[in-house]
């Protein structure tokens, strides 16, 4: 199991206790923990770095960290005992947004199963065009001269110095994967929709709440109607802000701002890559994570990592009490995970049944019982609104 950390592509480390410390490995698989460069060191795109290429692109450099280690795997992880033929990338957050991203890039054939947490590359990577002209900003904003020698300018700068005039400048620019034609040859949307990613087993899944949102009833409105022009009135019914509706709370999910964020980042996206993975008759496999950390009222954004590592921390954002039903929702999702790697099923003795997706759209839910239950069609009208959407944008090049 070939794990990619979270943290928008900009911060974080596979070396982190909470990843390394647990009990995951004791279900009988091997879990190795890369590293691959970040921000600016890893996703900046340029037209200086794109003419020094051999292959006329910039810009997915943590990626190609990625590929590089996958690669490292598959020649040396028999030495550990390992399978090189059995490989399952698996990530949280932009960890996750990677895996896809793997899916649809030249990485494909070198790994056989993947699992998604929270993140899914859909709508996110943009074209090289427009990341070159991003990394062009960014170096004037450092203080390169405008026109030639941007790059010998920024090389220039110490690798620390960098990293604190980048922190210092407002507003903070950020990188990401881009479609650079080398790596990436289309958008991960298109490439889904079409069938054209990784033909493997997948399991992908959220948590309750993910992160939250905000804004009035007039705001979302105007939100929607930019991102959905036409299609506007399908989402906000969907939401129950038609006809200046204030909108529909959801006891579960939050006020409509806090479902339209999660829905719009990461469940909806999920839910349609899913449904393009399963037309192309792949099997998938999805989840809910409603089980929080002790202490804490609801599950968020990265909740599901101490029980699927089996590492409970004493500090942070995830320390809590934990408790016998606590290590019980681990074990189970340990369980499924690792019998997932195993056979591309995550079904095993002694565990409910976990369905596959299918046309129903089916997924289970951890529950803060300890119990995991089934389920249909996670936020089905918004997230129809959200393909329709997604799939009409597409359809226009955009």
């Amino acid at each position: 199991m070939f794990w990619l950390h979270g943290g928008a592509n900009e911060g974080g480390t596979g070396m982190s206790d909470l990843y390394t410390a647990g009990t995951l490995a004791d279900h009988g698989v091997i879990v190795v923990a890369v590293n691959y460069r970040l921000g600016v060191f890893g996703f900046l795109a340029h037209p200086e770095l794109t003419g020094e290429s051999g292959h006329h692109a910039s810009g997915n450099y943590g990626l190609m960290d990625q590929i590089l280690a996958l690669k490292w795997v598959i020649a040396n992880i028999e030495q550990f005992g390992g399978d090189p033929k059995n490989i399952t990338v698996f990530g949280q957050s932009a960890g996750a947004m990677d895996t896809g991203m793997l899916m649809v890039s030249t990485a494909k054939g070198l790994f056989q199963k993947a699992i998604q947490e929270s993140g899914v590359p859909i709508g996110l990577p943009t074209a090289l065009g427009v990341t070159e002209e991003a990394g062009k900003r960014f170096a004037t904003a450092m203080g390169a001269p405008e026109g030639s020698g941007q790059i010998a300018y920024l090389r220039g700068i110490g690798g620390a110095e960098l990293m604190k005039k980048l922190t210092a400048h407002e507003p903070h620019q950020r990188f990401g994967p881009d479609v650079d034609g080398w790596v990436v040859t289309k958008g991960p949307g298109a490439a889904f929709a079409a069938g054209e990613e990784a033909a493997i087993p997948l399991i992908f899944g959220t948590t309750t709440r993910e992160f939250g949102g905000g804004g009035s009833p007039d705001m979302l409105r105007a939100r929607v109607k930019e991102m959905a022009g036409e299609l506007a009135p399908e989402v906000l019914n969907a939401y129950g802000l038609a006809d200046g509706g204030k909108g529909t709370n959801d006891a579960v999910y939050g006020s409509v701002a806090d479902q339209m964020a999660a829905d719009v980042a990461f469940r909806c996206p999920s839910t349609a890559e899913g449904r393009w993975h399963t037309a192309a008759h792949n099997r998938t496999y999805e989840y809910e994570f409603d089980h929080a950390v002790p202490g804490q009222p609801l599950a968020i954004h990265s909740t599901d990592l101490g029980f699927v590592f089996g590492f409970y921390p004493k500090e942070g954002n995830l320390a809590g009490a934990y408790t016998a039903v606590d290590l019980k929702t681990a074990d189970q999702v340990e369980s499924y995970f690792t019998n997932f790697a195993k056979t591309g099923n995550p079904n095993g003795t002694g565990l409910p049944v976990w369905p596959e997706f299918g046309a129903a759209a089916n997924y289970v839910k951890f529950t803060q019982g300890g119990t995991v239950e089934e389920a249909q069609d996670l936020r089905g009208a918004a997230c129809k609104a959200y393909r329709d959407v997604v799939e009409a944008r597409m359809k226009r090049g955009k």
